[in-house]
């Protein structure tokens, strides 16, 4: 099967668009390192954040300079901090330069395209970064779990995503696929959480209250998503997420670990937490050492 060729929106003319943001963005990296040193200022998670989203500025501004495009996935089981890191990713990002797509339920007419069509649409321009809040992958996942796909439509999914991806990163795009795992107990939590918090029950929705239901489902979902597609064009990196703050700090590591961008500070750990951050790899085989002992995934 042949793999559409992926089409690219074409990017500005460098010398119209390309100055003005970065200088832009050294304005804001300059305001962000002031904040960094100022004594006492902001609470101590926000602390710990702030030196890793000063370098998320240099990266965006490497991107423009570059002009390379950037994708970043952000799937995992609902309630397993994608939004919350989301935010911190983009906290003090230069808003002409990135964009976050959290795509609703398709449209009739959507049904009946190409399925990747819709998706295609948000890609970014160079020098630009998005950030999906759920991707493509819903048709390994949430889709066939709930039965809003057929068999068949699940099947040619898995076919062709791999050929998908690969043209993309072929296409000079960096893609980066983060999976954020939670435990069934940690999740049960942070639904309860929800339920007793009116300013938290908006991200309570029909199919959260179904997920611990069928939890064993997503679990045997997840695995043969990971089989079948962290390739070594397109790896998988799952981020355990039973501690928001860990999870978020190593999250923004692997994004800015992703690419070779000017101007690191030197005396910032770069080095991800190996309890927290994960291969795609790594992951199969826990799952299938967990298989053997227990006789069933858990995670």
């Amino acid at each position: 099967m042949t793999t559409p060729e992926i089409p690219i929106r074409a990017v500005p003319d460098a010398t119209e668009e390309l100055t003005p943001d970065v200088d832009t963005l050294q304005g804001r990296i300059e305001e962000l390192e002031k904040e960094l040193r100022k004594a006492g200022k902001g609470s101590r998670k926000a602390a710990q954040l702030r030196p890793y989203q000063v370098e998320l500025l240099k990266l965006q501004r490497h991107l423009e300079v570059e002009n390379i495009r950037m994708i970043v996935l952000f799937e995992g089981r609902d309630a397993a901090g994608k939004g919350g890191t989301i935010r911190r990713v983009t906290r003090y990002m230069n808003e002409k330069r990135y964009r976050m797509v959290a795509l609703g339920k398709p449209t009739d007419e959507q049904r009946n395209q190409w399925y990747f069509q819709r998706y295609v649409n948000h890609f970014p321009t160079g020098g630009e970064i998005v950030l999906f809040d759920r991707s493509w992958y819903n048709r390994a996942m949430v889709e066939p779990v709930f039965g809003f796909c057929s068999d068949e439509e699940y099947k040619t999914f898995l076919r062709g995503v791999v050929g998908f991806e690969k043209d993309l990163v072929r296409q000079n795009t960096k893609l980066v696929k983060l999976y954020f795992s939670v435990t069934k107990e940690e999740q049960a939590r942070r639904f309860q959480r929800r339920v007793a918090d009116p300013l938290r029950q908006w991200k309570l929705s029909e199919v959260d209250v179904q997920a611990q239901d069928r939890w064993d489902e997503f679990t045997e979902m997840k695995y043969r998503m990971l089989k079948r597609t962290s390739t070594v064009v397109a790896p998988w990196t799952i981020i355990r997420s039973e501690n928001k703050q860990l999870a978020r700090i190593n999250a923004i590591k692997v994004i800015l670990n992703s690419v070779p961008y000017e101007d690191r500070n030197p005396d910032l750990d770069f080095s991800v937490d190996a309890d927290i951050v994960i291969s795609g790899a790594r992951e199969l085989e826990l799952m299938e050492a967990e298989r053997l002992r227990l006789g069933k995934f858990t995670v």
